[in-house]
């Protein structure tokens, strides 16, 4: 764990330093030797020098963001495309409840070719 990356998250409001340790422990366990790294003041998590996740945290929502995913198809309402669909985004805000499980599996698409 980067230490820049701890200091980012700890000073957030609570709820964001709860999903952000969430998304943090999810992105570990599911892009294998990932390397959690702090750039242009977010948390950036990088594999074999190619970008597959961003955390960042706004003030009144964490947006979660992955790269090489141009092949995943947006979901109204929960995954939107940035620029030209090869980065897509979800935004969480407070009290929603987040599924982990359905992040980590797109995460596992977009980051099996790094």
């Amino acid at each position: 764990m980067n230490d820049d990356v701890t200091q980012y998250i700890n000073k957030t409001q609570p709820w964001q330093i709860d999903v952000c340790e969430k998304l943090r422990a999810m992105i570990g366990q599911t892009v294998p030797g990932v390397e959690e790294q702090f750039q242009y003041g977010k948390p950036h998590y990088v594999k074999n020098g190619n970008y597959a996740a961003v955390i960042a945290v706004a003030k009144s929502k964490i947006s979660f963001m992955v790269f090489n995913a141009k092949d995943i198809p947006e979901v109204k309402g929960f995954l939107r495309a940035m620029g030209n669909g090869e980065r897509k985004t979800v935004d969480i805000t407070e009290g929603q409840d987040v599924d982990y499980d359905a992040l980590a599996g797109i995460l596992a698409k977009t980051s099996a070719a790094l």
